[in-house]
């Protein structure tokens, strides 16, 4: 039994969306993503996806993609990203997974799961890359703060060996930082952050390694070449 993660699947079975021009690694990812995801995890393993894990635009277009996931092995936990259009209310998105028998998918959102004695917590966040705070929306981003301390509580109250947080977007870049998000993990003692979001150009501004404490761990799926990333046993 094994805890893993992977974030960026980016599956299309139901829409065209050619992921090849961010990259050679993107050639022929979703038959790359099952191979190795089928070679490593095991029906009693758990693996948390960090975000944008389809591309159709709502729940019925990305029924498919849900399917591609439900037939791997193992409990997956699904995060949510920002091109997770598909995502919608905790009920509607409950329904979804019941009404089409998937049976060992979860949402991580306004909640906390356990491995053992680690409390998985976690949200979407919110992007800092230098080139997009004009797009800033102070709203969404204390929105999104208060759903990770909601998570980062829960997880808390159970005491907890560990407390491993994920997150879609990172909360520290190679020219930024969130305060606000780094605070929230230094408070409920967090010393392992997972992120996703950066893929081809955009790894430059990627940090990894211990900062301040805390282990920073980019799991998108081309940087890691779609092999679930294993965090515990």
């Amino acid at each position: 039994m094994a805890l893993y993660t992977i974030a960026d699947l980016h599956l299309a079975c139901s829409v065209s969306k050619p992921m090849d021009i961010f990259g050679g690694r993107w050639q022929g990812y979703m038959e790359k993503i099952e191979k190795n995801w089928r070679a490593r995890v095991t029906e009693q393993d758990t693996v948390v996806i960090g975000g944008d894990l389809s591309w159709g635009i709502n729940l019925a277009q990305s029924k498919a993609d849900f399917a591609y996931i439900d037939r791997l092995p193992g409990r997956k936990i699904v995060l949510k990203g920002n091109h997770d259009l598909w995502w919608e209310t905790a009920r509607k998105m409950g329904a979804f997974l019941q009404e089409n028998n998937f049976h060992n998918i979860e949402f991580l959102h306004n909640n906390c799961y356990f491995y053992n004695d680690i409390a998985l917590c976690g949200t979407r966040g919110w992007f800092f890359e230098e080139d997009f705070k004009e797009c800033h929306d102070e709203k969404i981003f204390r929105r999104e703060l208060g759903r990770l301390e909601t998570s980062l509580k829960l997880g808390q109250a159970e005491n907890p060996q560990e407390i491993l947080c994920f997150l879609h977007y990172p909360p520290i870049y190679s020219n930024f930082r969130c305060e606000e998000i780094l605070h929230l993990l230094h408070r409920y003692g967090v010393r392992r952050c997972v992120y996703g979001h950066l893929h081809s150009e955009s790894l430059r501004w990627a940090v990894e390694g211990v900062r301040e404490g805390i282990e920073f761990i980019l799991a998108s799926g081309d940087h890691i070449d779609f092999m679930p990333l294993r965090l515990a046993e």
